[in-house]
């Protein structure tokens, strides 16, 4: 198979799907790889060590979508690239087509087969950790003074206390979060549903500044939290919030909500995805940091993962074929959006209250 792999245009995302090592194994499979000219040059690939591979190199991105059956990518397919679009491809990205109604009309209007690679990972997505890592980091940057935050320091000393932080969440995001606080020394309570889950943390983050709590804690913790760092991903069904807008009042004017999900009116309920270029907005005198591609702050490391997790993927459809790939694997089964103009992803259908038919009904009749 044709695999085409273009540059991401989205602005400030460095990451890229595939690193060379990948590549290699793709190539030495019998495929053909189609790589846009510096691709990977954010991520410390260069087009040399992707022509070492066995890739070929495009001076284009609309090159690489004419030539390619598979293509490749990071981010959701951006407006501009939508022109490219033909039924013969397979798209595997991260799509999020359940709030982008938009995109989900192009794709089915163009005919194509999109699989949403957010949907796809049976052990949680490879960059989660690094965006729970970096947005805490973010988050305590913006506590400093500086920078409109309540200017105690993330460590203790003079018998002035440590930053303190709440986080809500603590899977492969909140994990992450608490790793960086922490180790910085922060003051942090977690907050989880699951009681398993807390002991586990405890357990994880024992001689460390650290606390677990159930989540119905959480309205009691807000009037003393310097930041504040949602890790829970919101059933985007859902019309109530952990944090509505009426809590805002509680907590100190220059606390941070740090949302690493960043789901609209999710789990907080005054959020909306930001960029890097204007990652912080104040509603109701708090400010809110919603950047919707934090892992992009550190290309290096986020393709590696990427790439890892998606190499497999990647080699059962250029196999098996996308259809053939879906039915002997149920976790790439679940990432199937749409095909031949059909919907076939629940949530984006329930949102947009549009018809789809369920991924199962579909494989047992596709051809």
């Amino acid at each position: 198979m044709d695999i085409g792999v273009p540059r991401e245009i989205k602005p400030q995302e460095g990451r890229v799907a595939l690193l060379p090592d990948q590549v290699e194994s793709l190539t030495a499979a019998g495929h053909r790889v189609l790589i846009e000219r510096d691709a990977g040059a954010l991520s410390g690939a260069d087009d040399g060590g992707y022509a070492a591979a066995g890739a070929e190199i495009a001076a284009t991105g609309a090159e690489v979508y004419a030539g390619c059956e598979l293509i490749v990518k990071v981010k959701e397919v951006m407006p501009e690239e939508y022109g490219g679009l033909r039924r013969e491809h397979v798209v595997l990205t991260n799509l999020h087509t359940a709030l982008n109604r938009e995109l989900t009309d192009k794709l089915l209007e163009v005919g194509l087969i999109g699989l949403s690679a957010e949907e796809t990972h049976a052990s949680g997505s490879p960059n989660s950790p690094l965006a729970g890592e970096v947005g805490a980091f973010e988050g305590v940057r913006l506590c400093l003074a500086p920078f409109g935050g309540t200017g105690r320091h993330f460590m203790a000393h003079y018998g002035a206390p440590a930053l303190n932080a709440v986080v809500i969440g603590l899977g492969g995001v909140g994990q992450g979060a608490l790793r960086t606080l922490t180790r910085l020394g922060c003051a942090v309570t977690g907050l989880d549903l699951d009681p398993g889950t807390r002991f586990r943390s405890e357990l994880t983050f024992a001689g460390s500044n650290f606390t677990a709590a159930p989540v119905e804690a959480l309205p009691g913790l807000l009037p003393g939290a310097d930041m504040v760092v949602n890790c829970v991903l919101w059933d985007k069904q859902r019309s109530d919030h952990l944090i509505p807008r009426a809590l805002l009042k509680t907590m100190k004017p220059t606390a941070v909500l740090v949302d690493i999900s960043c789901d609209t009116a999710g789990a907080i309920e005054t959020s909306r995805p930001t960029t890097w270029s204007d990652p912080v907005y104040e509603v109701d005198g708090i400010r809110h940091y919603c950047v919707d591609n934090i892992p992009g702050a550190v290309p290096a490391t986020a393709s590696a993962g990427y790439a890892r997790a998606l190499l497999p993927l990647v080699g059962e459809i250029a196999t098996l074929g996308p259809i053939e790939a879906c039915r002997r694997n149920p976790w790439l089964a679940r990432g199937l959006t749409c095909a031949g103009g059909t919907l076939l992803l629940e949530e984006t259908g329930r949102l947009q209250d549009r018809p789809f038919t369920p991924v199962e009904s579909f494989l047992k009749v596709a051809g």
